[in-house]
């Protein structure tokens, strides 16, 4: 059997195909990490060394505040159902039942080493046409800049598939990560990393969906 894989997408490289690294089934596990600048700075304030050092740190720590990402899924069904999975209006999914993925949590500081988490279960995958991974900032900072973003993909047997959420132009407050949908009879994984800013609109997802031909309908909601 093949040794599981790192695949890091990139401008040049944005595709990789699941079924040529014989990822057909199981879970799909996405990870969203980052570094807050407020957990940035609580960091350094506590591996400051000396009296004088740790006030310094402790001082610059205190205006920076905290930054709440949001990692979904707007999923689009061979069946034409859509729907989204987010946790704005606790839609957390499901992995065993529609529609086939979930989010198990919600970090809302940027401190949790495991971040946010999304899974697939790609033992559905013939009902699904696109799944479109977006991030937001829900609260906080006014950009993605300095947050190091980045997503992972994980397999099962520990494939991974890797997009960093860089080159962020000022005042981004919404990225589209990645696309997954079927290509020449292959499940792929596409590179997006397509900013949104707030001169796009109000209302983020709208305005991603909209730009990805998705034609979902949005109603209010809270967390």
């Amino acid at each position: 059997m093949a040794q599981p894989t790192t695949v890091s997408l990139t401008k040049a490289s944005p595709t990789v195909s699941l079924d040529k690294h014989g990822v057909t089934s199981g879970l799909i596990h996405v990870n969203l990490n980052w570094t807050s600048p407020q957990a940035a700075a609580e960091r350094a304030a506590g591996e400051a060394r000396g009296l004088f050092g740790r006030i310094r740190a402790s001082l610059r720590s205190t205006p920076v505040r905290n930054v709440d990402l949001d990692l979904g899924c707007m999923i689009l069904c061979t069946d034409r159902t859509k729907t989204v999975v987010q946790a704005l209006g606790n839609a957390f999914g499901a992995v065993n039942s529609f529609p086939y993925i979930a989010l198990d949590t919600d970090d809302r500081t940027g401190a949790h080493a495991a971040g946010e988490n999304l899974v697939i279960n790609l033992d559905h995958q013939a009902e699904f046409q696109k799944l479109l991974l977006f991030v937001y900032i829900y609260d906080g900072s006014g950009d993605f800049r300095g947050l190091d973003a980045v997503v992972t993909l994980t397999s099962d047997r520990g494939d991974r598939f890797q997009v960093n959420l860089d080159e962020c132009p000022p005042q981004a407050h919404a990225c589209a990560i990645a696309m997954i949908k079927r290509q020449k009879g292959e499940l792929v994984i596409g590179r997006e990393v397509r900013w949104f800013t707030p001169q796009d609109g109000p209302g983020v997802q709208d305005v991603i969906s909209r730009a990805y031909r998705l034609g979902m309908t949005w109603t209010p909601g809270t967390k």
